[in-house]
């Protein structure tokens, strides 16, 4: 992971920390909740100076080997959540009613976690050598316009493609318009959104465009903000929400922009409504793209629609899954391509879970570990959060892949 993506990953562990799972795993496997706050309060400490040192590693070897260095803590901190939920689910698969069937690993698992945490504070302590300082977190991040990129092929969304470009451009004669991209997690909203902001004949007129990561807590200062780096270069200065809002309103007056707001979950409208008041001052046509798992987000504006994103169907998830596995050109065979296709079928219809398990298997090519994948129990465990049992594999998938060789 480049280190320019760590203050994301850092948010994933930090809600992996905080999750109904993980707490009732605290709750109901005995683990040291104390142990489990030190290492929350280490992560959250380390989180406020990684806004900083991400800046100032260009030319500062020693920032760059610190950002090395926690990258690698939170791995292995992200890998200790991965084998707790595992194993935790696997007990209670197997209906093995053991209260502390963590305790024949409790000690070895307990050191892990303190050695984590002593590397993580270990690694605080240094800000005041390094030169960094704390930075407030915000709750969404702009992403340079090289990863809007889409990756691969695309499959199964020509039909979508067409009817969002028709949506587009039935709007051109609104100042404003808001389109909601909306379905569960993984079905690959964040794709449509990059193939659209790519393609250049409907991007043709337009004078701004940038992407921006939202993600679960809307902060309206952190997401303007963003916007004026993403349509500036990556500059922004201002502090105050007032001056952000003229400075933006400023920038997009008279202009037609094309602003993509990427999983989106706040409906505070409150919120949304002081957010959009400088987004009213564009030209004709401008537009603002959201992608939600939620129907009910977004500012309240004149022309705002949702398009709801479905599954897709077994056939264009296996061109997904062959696609990425690069079958049959790589060693295909026609008894892999029969577990390969019933595998795509455990994936609900979900493109990111076709798009990873080909990638993770895309240099696996006996038949007995496809099997083993196959026919894992680990298929019956409800996801973490969003129920989705393909998702649950795809984050997990490396981890279980051990797990299953181990048995």
């Amino acid at each position: 992971m480049a280190e320019a993506l760590l203050s994301g990953f850092i948010n994933v562990v930090v809600k992996r920390l905080i999750s109904p799972e993980f707490i009732n795993l605290v709750v109901g496997k005995k683990l040291d909740r104390k142990l489990v706050d030190r290492l929350r309060t280490a992560i959250l400490a380390a989180e406020a100076l990684v806004a900083d040192a991400e800046q100032k590693q260009f030319g500062n070897d020693r920032v760059r080997k610190w950002l090395h260095s926690l990258r690698d803590a939170l791995y292995t901190a992200d890998d200790l959540l991965d084998r707790l939920f595992i194993k935790a689910a696997i007990r209670n698969k197997a209906r093995i009613r053991r209260p502390h069937f963590l305790d024949l690993s409790a000690r070895k698992m307990v050191t892990k976690i303190e050695d984590v945490v002593e590397r993580i504070v270990d690694l605080e302590r240094c800000k005041d050598t390094l030169g960094l300082r704390e930075i407030p977190t915000g709750s969404s991040s702009w992403r340079p316009p090289s990863t809007s990129l889409v990756k691969g092929n695309v499959f199964g969304r020509d039909g979508d493609q067409q009817a969002l470009i028709k949506m587009l451009n039935d709007n051109n004669d609104h100042n404003l318009s808001v389109i909601s991209i909306v379905g569960m997690g993984g079905v690959g909203k964040t794709t449509l959104a990059q193939c659209l902001y790519n393609n250049m004949d409907l991007m043709d007129g337009v004078d701004l465009k940038a992407w921006i990561c939202v993600f679960e807590n809307f902060d309206v200062v952190e997401t303007t903000k963003n916007v004026i780096r993403g349509i500036s270069s990556g500059v922004c200065s201002l502090e105050s929400f007032d001056l952000l809002q003229q400075d933006l309103k400023e920038k997009l007056s008279e202009k037609k922009f094309f602003i993509v707001l990427d999983d989106v979950w706040s409906e505070d409208a409150d919120k949304w409504n002081s957010f959009i008041v400088p987004f009213q001052h564009g030209r004709k046509g401008s537009t603002i793209l959201l992608t939600s798992r939620e129907e009910n987000v977004g500012p309240t504006v004149q022309n705002y629609s949702t398009y709801s994103l479905k599954v897709l169907s077994n056939d264009y998830c296996w061109s997904i899954f062959a696609d990425n596995a690069s079958f049959p050109e790589s060693n295909g065979s026609s008894e892999l391509e029969g577990i390969g296709r019933k595998i795509v079928e455990r994936c609900d219809g979900l493109p990111l879970a076709a798009e990873t398990l080909g990638r993770l298997l895309r240099s696996e090519h006996r038949v007995k570990e496809w099997n083993n994948i196959l026919f894992s129990d680990i298929w019956e465990f409800p996801a973490a959060n969003c129920k989705i049992t393909a998702l649950f594999i795809v984050h997990c998938f490396p981890k279980i892949i051990n797990l299953i060789k181990m048995n």
